[in-house]
């Protein structure tokens, strides 16, 4: 116990200097009772019964942990840091560390090993999407009356109609398909000869709207549209996907013109990039507020994972980036601003996870969650507002079987409970596991951005034997993840493993098909879209039954 104390000794300079986490949320004992999910909480407007808030949840893209005002950025974000300081900062929120991963949890308040897509992502040319059994957020609030319209980046599968958006509980969809594209033509190649269109508006392709507007722009000019036409009395739910900033890295010109200074050619567009998506969120504030919603309305913003340093992004001081299960990848820049906040201008410091917004957006909007739905979410609004505990103590960040990279992973090494070669991260109150692969580890510090190219000098790295597949962290303490605790507290590495143990014991079969040729836009005139043709398939059933049928008769007349 005396070593913890000189780390968090060690680490309270830093927490001071960034309030990352309160000191009081130190509650040890990964093997303490998990919590329960906390009841109905009172509605935003306890004193105005039957008053629905309208709903915008704002995502964007690939942004860094450190990339916005409030955090220390030299990249200017007056509106983002206007909004959480009126709001609530959300400064222990944790989102999955790439695109599809966290809009399934989004949407479904799962986990992902509890859909089937605990893989990587998915592919444009793959036969996969969001398991149709699964209830989405958008189909809930329609069910309380809710107007819901997705604008933006979609990223859960389209191979199938019923895959759609609109199929999947909006009411009108204006976005992409795919998870990447170019901001102006819209176009998008796979691999080389696997190019397509990727703009649509509700199922079909919206080449009328194809008009060189650069996509940040677009959406917000569609947002505005939308409540322009759109009732005030009637609640609204509003999922604003941005594309930015996200790869490629293109922005219009203005934007370039504070940032003329940065030598570095991938993190002065990226800059402008987020300065365009910054006066963006400012015109869908005003919009709000012109057209009569903004005192009845709840605006999330979040960011879907972490930052790219190689595209510009930065997540210093944290550990990685996006596409691993350190720090820099799954811990995200998120508030919440709202008139119907009780503690606005607070810092909210307890563990938040992508996974909460569905019961606690379908609690605010006085819908049902049905019995029969295994949520991995709690509702967590009074912790937002009021600065209540969380009733959440642990995350699982992942279980991938496939991904199995750490060739000395072993049973051993898991002492006899994990096998350690398969990727793996949980938190359990201030601790932090990760077995496996985690992915790339260095920290890029701002000083890495000062050259004109990627300059990876200027990293930290740390080295460690070969043979490594557990890492164990006090993350509140350090929640950098400078100090591996996992040989001094190997009992508590133990209780770890037994609770990923016990979450693997609920996951579904992993959904990762291989690539369809059906899939190519040449195919379905030039334009990524759905491929798998369900009445093709039923008629050839029909066929084959019919024809059984037939023979069967004829083996009775015999």
């Amino acid at each position: 116990m005396l070593a913890l104390g000189l780390l968090a000794g060690l680490s309270v300079l830093s927490l001071l200097t960034y309030g990352y986490l309160s000191w009081d949320s130190l509650r040890l004992g990964p093997g303490q009772k998990e919590a329960t999910r906390s009841g109905l909480g009172e509605g935003p407007g306890a004193g105005d019964p039957g008053s629905q808030p309208h709903i915008v949840f704002i995502l964007a893209d690939d942004q860094g942990f450190r990339d916005v005002g409030y955090h220390g950025s030299e990249i200017r974000t007056p509106t983002l840091d206007k909004l959480a300081a009126e709001g609530v900062k959300l400064e222990n929120y944790y989102v999955q560390p790439m695109c599809t991963p966290s809009r399934s949890q989004f949407i479904t308040g799962k986990y992902q090993i509890h859909t089937g897509l605990q893989h990587s992502i998915i592919r444009p040319t793959q036969p996969n999407c969001l398991p149709l059994d699964n209830v989405t957020l958008p189909q809930k609030l329609k069910e309380v009356g809710y107007s819901t319209h997705m604008v933006g980046k979609w990223h859960l599968g389209f191979y199938r109609r019923e895959c759609m958006p609109t199929q999947r509980g909006f009411d009108s969809f204006f976005g992409s398909l795919l998870g990447s594209g170019d901001y102006y033509t819209h176009f998008k190649c796979d691999s080389p000869g696997i190019c397509g269109y990727d703009l649509y508006e509700n199922d079909n392709a919206a080449w009328d709207h194809d008009n060189g507007i650069y996509s940040t722009q677009m959406y917000t000019q569609k947002v505005q549209q939308i409540l322009a036409s759109h009732n005030p009395r009637k609640p609204i739910f509003l999922y604003i996907a941005y594309q930015a900033v996200h790869s490629p890295l293109q922005a219009p010109g203005k934007y370039f013109e504070h940032y003329r200074s940065i030598n570095n050619i991938n993190r002065r567009r990226y800059a402008a990039m987020l300065a365009c998506l910054d006066e963006a969120i400012n015109n869908v504030t005003l919009a709000l507020k012109k057209y009569g919603y903004y005192e009845n309305s709840i605006i999330i913003y979040s960011s879907d994972n972490g930052g790219q340093p190689m595209a510009g992004g930065s997540n210093w001081p944290l550990r990685g980036s996006k596409g691993t299960y350190w720090e820099g990848g799954i811990r995200a820049v998120g508030f919440v601003h709202s008139p119907l906040l009780k503690n606005k201008g607070s810092v909210c410091k307890e563990l938040v996870h992508i996974t909460d917004w569905f019961p606690t957006l379908i609690t605010l909007a006085e819908g049902q969650i049905d019995e029969d739905i295994q949520l991995d979410g709690y509702d967590i609004w009074e912790t937002i507002s009021e600065g209540r505990r969380s009733p959440r103590v642990d995350i699982l960040h992942n279980i991938d079987p496939i991904y199995t990279k750490a060739k000395n992973g072993s049973w051993e090494a898991g002492y006899g409970i994990w096998n350690t070669a398969i990727q793996s991260a949980i938190r359990v109150n201030h601790w932090k596991l990760l077995t496996g692969n985690p992915g790339y580890s260095d920290w890029v510090p701002p000083q890495a951005f000062s050259n004109a190219g990627p300059n990876r000098w200027h990293n930290e790295r740390v080295s460690w034997s070969a043979g490594k597949t557990v890492w164990l962290f006090n993350i509140s303490a350090d929640p950098y993840e400078r100090v591996d605790l996992s040989t001094r507290y190997p009992d508590v590495v133990k209780q770890l493993l037994r609770r990923l143990s016990q979450f693997n014991k609920t996951a579904v079969p992993v959904r990762y098909p291989p690539k369809d040729p059906r899939s190519n836009p040449k195919l379905n005139g030039g334009v990524w879209g759905p491929w798998f043709k369900e009445d093709e398939k039923k008629k050839k059933s029909d066929k084959s039954k019919g024809a059984h049928k037939q023979k069967k008769s004829k083996n009775k007349n015999k």
